[in-house]
């Protein structure tokens, strides 16, 4: 029977070049729009709508909650839906590229009538959250759909070493494209002295490059991996993963990881009080470069390691390199001199390199996780696993984003002071401040990533385990196949 299947060779290549190129260049720009969002509109709500720390909590509890109400129908609907020539994932991807440019200019806009009254009456502070919440959660549901362009990566080839190639370069061009909001706000704050104008130029231009770039980029990939189309009970399909003995342990670790989101908070405050205002750039830029080097360095200690190994040893690191880097920022506050500061940038640089075994190898593990499913069940869950990833996720990236806000503005612990209305631009924090957004951004992080690698000293699926669970999929599903 095995001589009748046609298992694709290890060395064949499935993937044309520009398509390859083509598809990278939309996952840039994609992942552009939503590093927009992640690096700047926390900042966005504190300095320039000046919106009170219970207030924001208020947000992020919405923002985080609503939207996940919303994607367990969004995850019905996509693993549900029937696969047409088009594919799976690259008609969502089409459909949703234009609506989330809209969004993401809006997350950066609120009416004048509402912002200019925001404190003075209930009922305007009240309309304003309501507009706030409403764009939010508008933006989430988009890039709900919108993860599309990544979830391509999948199914774009049978052969596990092209798609793990694939996922690598994948992993690679998101961690400069969320670095590159950064660069463009460099730019143009030398020409846009206004800070709310600044966000909506950024905004704006990343979002007419995402929308072109997703659908040149969707319209040219191709989807090539065959599998079971029938229609499901998808609530079968979260028993099925949460059955699965190697989903687990990725469950546990994301839902450790997502923590960090107290200390990712704060880290566009930790650069204006290091560096100074609109100098972002100059922060998050080494921490990005470092990622993507992390995930070249990931990719070549493959070859040596296996995925758990190495995950388990980038947790390990991260602690080190964040505790050392404290120490440098800390010592910088208490003398500053230009040698420290350049010193912390290039700790900031061997903190990126960590993220490269954060941002990579988990996508790997899911995708593994995604094989072993299918070949239990003949079901193909890929919006559904995310989705009980993300429940627990959820929950500790809510309590992160409900406690960040309470910790920056709170005098008692990072006491962060907001500038008055009316006052657009930055005010001088104290000492005690700028060593405790050093502590949150570093110290919290680093524990939080060493935690994240424990669980994986449970995790079994590697070396000779994924590859047997691989190639009696590829069988199970050219079976499937020819049975058409």
């Amino acid at each position: 029977m095995s001589e009748k299947v046609l298992t694709p060779p290890a060395e064949q290549k499935f993937i044309k070049n520009k398509e390859f190129i083509l598809y990278l260049v939309s996952v840039f720009f994609y992942t552009m729009m939503t590093g927009t969002v992640g690096s700047y509109r926390n900042k966005f709500l504190v300095d320039i709508l000046k919106i009170s720390e219970n207030h924001i909590s208020l947000f992020n509890i919405l923002v985080a909650v609503i939207p996940f109400i919303l994607n367990i129908f969004i995850t019905m609907y996509i693993d549900g839906r029937r696969i047409g020539k088009s594919g799976k994932f690259r008609p969502l991807a089409l459909l949703v590229a234009i609506p989330t440019g809209i969004f993401l200019v809006l997350s950066f806009w609120a009416p004048s009538v509402l912002v200019d009254g925001y404190g003075t009456s209930k009922l305007i502070t009240t309309l304003l959250m309501i507009y706030l919440t409403t764009v939010a959660v508008a933006w989430a549901v988009c890039t709900n759909f919108g993860d599309s362009v990544n979830k391509v990566a999948i199914v774009m080839t049978p052969n596990q070493k092209e798609r793990d190639t694939v996922m690598s370069f994948r992993g690679i061009v998101s961690a400069v494209g969320n670095s590159a909001p950064l660069v463009v706000e460099i730019v143009l704050a030398l020409i846009i002295k206004s800070q709310m104008l600044l966000y909506i130029a950024i905004a704006s231009l990343c979002g007419v490059c995402g929308i072109v770039t997703m659908l040149l980029g969707m319209k040219t990939v191709r989807e090539r991996v065959t599998y079971s189309n029938e229609k499901r009970n998808p609530v079968e399909g979260f028993i099925d993963i949460l059955r699965n003995k190697y989903v687990w342990p990725i469950i546990i670790s994301e839902f450790l990881k997502s923590f960090r989101g107290i200390a990712t908070y704060v880290g566009i405050f930790l650069a204006d009080a290091l560096l100074g205002p609109n100098k972002f750039l100059l922060f998050g830029l080494p921490t990005g470069i470092g990622t993507a080097v992390g995930m070249l360095v990931i990719n070549f200690l493959l070859k040596k390691f296996n995925s758990k190994q190495l995950y388990i040893a980038s947790g390990i690191y991260s602690l080190i390199a964040n505790a050392a880097a404290f120490a440098v920022g800390y010592t910088y506050f208490k003398n500053p001199n230009s040698v420290m500061q350049i010193v912390f940038v290039v700790f900031l640089f061997l903190i990126g390199l960590q993220f490269g075994a954060s941002n990579l190898l988990p996508t790997m593990f899911q995708a593994d996780a995604l094989e072993s499913i299918e070949l239990e069940t003949g079901k193909r869950l890929d919006a559904s696993l995310p989705f009980i990833i993300g429940i627990f996720t959820m929950i500790s990236g809510t309590v992160a984003s409900a406690l960040a806000p309470q910790a920056l503005l709170r005098e008692s612990i990072i006491g962060y002071i907001q500038a008055p209305k009316g006052y657009d631009g930055y005010l001088p924090q104290s000492e005690h401040t700028k060593i405790m957004l050093l502590f949150f951004y570093t110290v919290v992080h680093g524990i939080m990533m060493f935690l994240a690698g424990v669980p994986f000293f449970f995790y079994k699926l590697t070396g000779k385990t994924k590859e047997d669970i691989h190639n009696q999929l590829l069988e199970q599903r050219e079976n499937y196949k020819t049975s058409k």
